[in-house]
């Protein structure tokens, strides 16, 4: 049983996406906030190798990319982090052209940069993708209006990022909504760009020829936050969950008082005590509905609640990856299709030797791990270092008995 007080530390989303912006000025960006995940190290060290000046001290990262050189880009490193996409529309902003290694990331279905290039080539931007590489030209990009072929957030930020540096007015159409999009806008507006309709569908961009140095501070992980909160419901005593993003989450506790958790809310901090859940069903939507990245972690609570619970993640195909490994622990569920499973609980969930396939269903089976009975071990647990600091130090620290068998590399101090 789980007991004490767990802080939320700055979001992995919106941390890339803020280091991306910082290669569209020659002046200094200072960012706060920023978690020691191995994707923000992977981030810096990508752009370290282009040229940019890079240090980093106790969540406080400062960049200055006075000279940038782009065909340094470190396939392997560009390979290991889906993130790295956001160079594509900081680099246009910068240079006009870039030369990107295919991103690579998590296995959790299809993920095709399709709406990327076709926004940028609605811009008047020249689109070569080879499947292994993508060169983008963009001597004749021009400000203007921009489609995207569905609410993607990555195409929305990418956009943002390259009209930030572009003369003129561009709106995005279909754009997306969600906190980590608005925080990038921000800092884009400090650094000289207007910009309205931040938290809309359609937002309007009017560039700047020549953007300033800023000093922003990182939102915190609304995703983390959704971790702990379900962890607290299905295996505390009584947790306390400080910095949470209340107004990010309201649909998350809506759902909350579907499944019957007991929490109290006060100002950004909840309470929440063990509960006893009730069937439900939950589809994952673009923000302000239920993120795609927290049905997972639903799914474990499934295996708590009383009855039948629905989940449907229409975005990716490979969603329910961590369901075969729930599975393995004695979890009653079945995959309708791709998209949609249906869990029947409660279960006592058992320990057993799992695999971690992504970022959320790793950290989601940690989650599992510490409801089960007996010892439950996860290969592959470094994939959760991509989007978690110190997780099972945070987790030890309210009375988990969870250890790693190999410690993660150290996040450096300066990159």
């Amino acid at each position: 049983m789980l007991n004490g007080t767990v802080r939320v530390l700055g979001s992995k989303n919106a941390a890339l996406p803020l280091l991306a912006a910082s290669l569209l000025t020659d002046e200094p960006v200072v960012l706060h906030n920023i978690p020691a995940i191995a994707d923000v190290k992977n981030m810096l060290n990508i752009m370290s190798t282009m040229g940019a000046v890079v240090a980093r001290q106790d969540g406080v990262v400062r960049i200055q990319a006075k000279a940038l050189d782009a065909t340094a880009l470190p396939p392997d490193t560009v390979g290991r982090l889906r993130g790295s996409i956001l160079l594509l529309g900081a680099l246009l902003g910068r240079n006009r052209k870039v030369t990107l290694p295919r991103p690579g990331g998590d296995v959790i279905g299809a993920r095709p940069i399709d709406a990327h290039l076709d926004a940028f080539s609605q811009l008047g931007v020249g689109v070569v993708d080879t499947g292994a590489v993508v060169s983008l030209n963009g001597q004749a990009m021009a400000a203007g209006e921009v489609v995207l072929r569905e609410f993607s957030v990555t195409a929305t930020e990418n956009v943002l990022l390259a009209a930030a540096a572009l003369p003129g007015t561009t709106t995005i159409h279909l754009a997306a909504a969600e906190p980590h999009v608005i925080a990038l806008g921000r800092l884009l507006e400090q650094m000289g760009t207007r910009i309205s309709g931040l938290g809309t569908h359609t937002i309007t961009v009017t560039g700047s020829g020549r953007l300033a140095g800023a000093e922003v501070t990182n939102i915190p992980d609304m995703l983390e936050a959704g971790l702990f909160v379900l962890l607290g419901a299905t295996c505390g005593g009584k947790l306390m969950v400080e910095n949470v993003p209340v107004e990010d989450l309201r649909f998350f506790f809506k759902k909350l008082d579907e499944l019957g958790v007991q929490y109290t809310l006060a100002g950004n901090s909840v309470e929440v005590r063990r509960s006893n859940l009730k069937g439900f069903s939950a589809q994952t939507l673009p923000h302000p509905g239920l993120a795609t990245d927290l049905q997972a972690p639903f799914a474990v609570a499934a295996t708590q609640a009383q009855g039948t619970s629905l989940i449907h993640d229409p975005m990716y195909e490979s969603r329910f990856k961590h369901c075969d490994e729930l599975v393995k622990m004695g979890a009653r569920v079945t995959v309708c299709d791709p998209h949609r499973v249906i869990i029947q609980g409660p279960t006592q969930l058992q320990g057993r030797h799992i695999l971690s396939l992504d970022i959320r269903s790793g950290a989601t089976l940690v989650l599992a791990g510490l409801i089960a009975h007996g010892v439950t071990t996860i290969d592959s647990a470094e994939i959760i270092d991509r989007g978690y600091e110190r997780l099972e130090e945070r987790l030890r620290a309210l009375g988990a008995h969870i250890t790693r068998v190999q410690a993660p590399a150290p996040v450096n101090a300066t990159a």
